[in-house]
């Protein structure tokens, strides 16, 4: 059973899911900017931007990783 739970993650099912769950988050994140920005929190408003480049980072390295599947999809090229 954990045998299938670490091949789910390197499998292309589990790494949409995990393109998925990490943008949700940049939700969170844009909240947290726009609470920032009325509360002129300059801190939070860092902590904001740290996140979101967190988020980036790790969508592109999922992307990355997604390209070396080989996926076929055409909305991936």
């Amino acid at each position: 059973m954990t045998k299938k739970a670490k091949n789910f993650k390197k499998s292309k099912g589990g790494l949409y899911l995990s393109i998925g769950s990490t943008a949700f988050g940049a939700l969170s994140v844009a909240k947290q900017a726009k609470l920032a920005r009325q509360e002129n929190d300059t801190l939070r408003l860092i902590d904001a931007a740290v996140s979101a480049a967190a988020i980036v980072t790790g969508l592109a390295i999922l992307y990355r990783e997604l390209k070396r599947l080989g996926d076929d999809d055409v909305l991936l090229g």
